[in-house]
């Protein structure tokens, strides 16, 4: 159950940043929270991006982890 409240929480700071991403040509889909990490998708123009991994770790990583004590990391699947 508890799970079910850190991925509502999830899924809120994704709504948050997706404009962003979206903004850019850019597209971010949740996949799944597993033992501490939360599994993203990463597309459109972010697919072929040079900073994708910027992007993901220096942006909406941080913006995750500082409102979600509970995630550790979060990581881009294909």
């Amino acid at each position: 159950m508890e799970n079910d409240k850190i991925i509502k929480k999830i899924n809120e700071q994704i709504e948050k940043i997706k404009p962003f991403i979206m903004n850019e040509g850019g597209s971010l889909e949740f996949i799944k929270f597993e033992d501490g990490i939360v599994y993203i998708s990463l597309g459109g123009a972010c697919a072929n991006c040079s900073l994708i991994d910027v992007t993901l770790k220096e942006g909406i990583e941080e913006i995750i982890k500082s409102e979600i004590p509970e995630v550790i990391e979060v990581r881009r699947v294909d």
